[in-house]
């Protein structure tokens, strides 16, 4: 699914709508009843829920099969785009377009350990000895 929708702009998702999103990701096809089950107490009401669900339907992002008279929804973005896009948008929102920016952020306020540094360094380095297979 291209989340630019024919050259626009995506269309923003809330955060209820990303919770049903990730539900979907991880647990795959299912009916508003089932979705249900997933959420903590007190649980937000069916309509609630199934408005949500339309309005994702509308945005392009999902879409269902008819079932004995009712829905299975599917997603039809997948998560490495939302994640992707939702980085993307992080970085230039806040660090000004630079992953460095990011990343020192990450290393000043302690959120990441000297170890993982050296674990995405080596990944870096071992991405660059591959030959570009594309």
């Amino acid at each position: 699914m291209n989340l630019k929708r024919g050259g626009r702009k995506p269309l923003a998702i809330t955060e209820k709508e990303l919770e049903i999103m990730k539900l979907l990701w991880n647990h795959g096809p299912m009916f508003v009843r089932e979705m249900l089950q997933y959420y903590p107490d007190p649980k937000p009401h069916f309509n609630t829920v199934s408005t949500t669900v339309r309005n994702l339907e509308e945005k392009g992002y999902i879409g269902h099969e008819a079932v004995g008279g009712s829905y299975r929804y599917h997603p039809l973005a997948e998560e490495q785009q939302f994640r992707d896009k939702s980085l993307k948008e992080l970085i230039a929102t806040f660090f000004n377009n630079s992953y460095r920016s990011a990343v020192s952020a990450l290393v000043e306020e302690e959120k990441i350990s000297i170890d993982e540094l050296k674990e995405i360094i080596d990944l870096v380095e071992q991405r660059s000895q591959k030959p570009n297979s594309e």
